[in-house]
């Protein structure tokens, strides 16, 4: 009963935000559907009953839904949308049911969408493929290769910051693999010792402007280090074609960067391989300023940011929060074993074992504090049950927020969130 009057209230909620004005001034509800389980969606067990309701706001005429998840079941069906729609199902191991929904309105458009989820036995999900059994042996290699590669040659060229309280600069590194270790590094004018953040980007978002071109001063800070590095070590401020020329380059066998299963066969050639290397390069660098503190590194980052993040934190001594969100390739090799995906997936190879943040978790010390800030329960690029399989690997200090609602970069407002916590 207590989560039925929750989850009544929180859609009294969103109805009362989402709105938007007419004509005439006056304010009318966007049209929005809101998918609610009928208890806590990470609390269910095998076979056990579980309700999503499905309650339309707006001009819609039907309701359409579609429900798969890790036993690879599909049900779907559609009803009228007066009145809200009940939508039982189970799953029967741990893992996760996805639920799409559609409102639909009298032209057969599409008006809004809910794309949600719910898991069974969710603590006892684990990685569905072993981990490679050098594992630890493959990375001792990667870090003497690099350890080979000295970082007497980095360059630090000041570039204006827009702010008097905050220098800024270009930093590339030498490093290992095709390219050097590459950011903007912005450290506080006032002398002394700070903290130090090291961000990641996300897959599209690496090669967008806003990642390769010299940062806003709004969003640097006067009283951190923070070092944005890119995930591919190219250049900084160059013209278009530059940057189309080499993600083309990037890429392999007619796939973009990563995605080719016969680069990705050899754990050598993989383009994560070179993309580890400036991670790991990027927080030695870090670690080697003057100005840091020596106590606080923090890396953060989304989608393929919040993996390198991961990758950071289970590579490089010294970091003391990783903050991910929606973490990429958790449990790569999930739908290979069953697990409910969406269309844009890296295929699997056993040999990207080595890169998969599932088996990195394991690395990640106790002397770290891991927090997902956010994963979505409807987000099938980085499914759900790949996030838990990660999540559950980790022997830190950690905490988990789970959205309802929430898809790849799409957070619901005044979303339900459900959230745990470990300190181990």
């Amino acid at each position: 009963m207590k989560y039925k009057l929750l989850f009544a209230a929180l859609a009294s909620t969103v109805l009362s935000t989402l709105v938007v004005g007419n004509q005439d001034g006056a304010a009318q509800p966007k049209p929005h559907l809101v998918g609610m389980t009928d208890k806590d969606p990470l609390t269910y067990r095998p076979n056990e009953a579980m309700a999503f309701t499905l309650t339309p706001h707006g001009n819609g005429t039907t309701i359409r839904w579609k429900r798969t998840g890790d036993d690879g079941k599909v049900e779907q069906g559609e009803a009228t949308a007066d009145a809200p729609v009940v939508v039982k199902t189970s799953l029967y191991r741990p893992g996760f049911v996805r639920l799409v929904a559609e409102l639909v309105d009298a032209s057969g458009k599409t008006i809004a969408r809910f794309d949600g989820g719910a898991g069974v036995d969710v603590e006892k999900i684990r990685p569905d493929n072993p981990e490679p059994d050098d594992f630890d042996a493959f990375w001792a290699r990667h870090k003497a290769t690099l350890a080979q590669v000295p970082m007497d040659g980095a360059t630090c060229r000041e570039v204006p910051s827009g702010r008097d309280d905050v220098k800024l600069y270009e930093v590339s590194i030498p490093c290992a693999g095709p390219r050097p270790s590459t950011g903007f590094l912005s450290i506080p004018a006032k002398p002394g010792k700070y903290p130090a953040r090291v961000h990641f980007h996300g897959y599209n978002a690496s090669w967008l402007p806003a990642a390769r071109n010299t940062p806003k001063p709004t969003s640097l800070s006067a009283d951190s280090i923070v070092l944005d590095l890119s995930a591919h070590g190219y250049e900084f401020n160059r013209d278009e074609a530059y940057y189309k020329d080499l993600r083309k380059a990037c890429g392999s066998n007619g796939h973009d960067y990563a995605f080719d299963p016969a680069q990705n066969t050899d754990p050598e050639q993989a383009y994560f391989c070179g993309m580890t290397y400036r991670v790991m390069r990027g927080l030695e660098y870090v670690k080697s300023r003057p100005e840091w503190d020596g106590k606080t590194l923090v890396v953060d980052g989304g989608s393929q940011g919040g993996l390198q993040s991961i990758w950071a934190a289970a590579l490089v001594p010294g970091v003391t929060e990783c903050r991910p969100f929606i973490p990429w390739n958790c449990n790569i090799g999930g739908p290979a074993a069953g697990r409910a995906r969406g269309d844009w997936h890296i295929p699997w190879v056993a040999a990207l074992g080595y890169y998969d943040a599932a088996n990195m978790a394991r690395r990640i010390p106790k002397t770290c504090r891991v927090n997902v800030t956010w994963a979505g329960l409807g987000d099938y690029i980085c499914p759900p049950s790949g996030v838990a399989a990660f999540y559950n690997n980790l022997t830190c200090p950690k905490q988990i927020k789970w959205v309802q609602g929430a898809t790849h970069g799409y957070y619901p407002p005044n979303a339900q969130t459900f959230s745990r916590s470990a300190n181990q």
